[in-house]
């Protein structure tokens, strides 16, 4: 198993460097469901904010992306049920997908509630405003 970085990911899903995108579809293509690929939940979160901030996708689109990489045998997902339910959250409300992974990783840890100061994310994810 070997990790990928968020700028692997990147290059492989926008295909935006001929060089580096090259390279990252080789090795990518070389993974085996017996020696995958590992994505952290923080790689996950720099993708997301990476294909929306400088690449424009929208939420279908990135929805689409997650969904390919929690599909695909040969990558492991840390934490990967958290990651399909904050899915599940961010694609049926208009809300951050950081917030709905805060959210969900909180309640998969056991906890009651999570607590913010951002009302969207109080009032779209669930979280307690705190000071209301």
């Amino acid at each position: 198993m070997i990790g990928l970085d968020t700028n692997i990911l990147v290059r492989y899903f926008a295909q935006d460097d001929e060089k580096q995108s090259t390279l990252a579809n080789e090795r990518i293509e070389q993974l085996t469901i017996e020696d995958p690929g590992f994505i952290t939940l923080v790689c996950i979160v720099e993708l997301v904010w990476v294909l929306k901030s400088c690449y424009q996708a929208d939420r279908n689109q990135i929805a689409i992306i997650l969904d390919q990489l929690l599909h695909t045998q040969e990558f492991i997902i840390e934490n990967m049920e958290t990651v399909f339910h904050a899915l599940k959250l961010y694609s049926s409300i208009n809300a951050d997908f950081a917030d709905c992974l805060i959210d969900r990783s909180a309640k998969a840890a056991g906890c009651s509630e999570t607590i913010t100061f951002d009302k969207t994310a109080a009032a779209l994810v669930g979280m307690k405003l705190l000071g209301s």
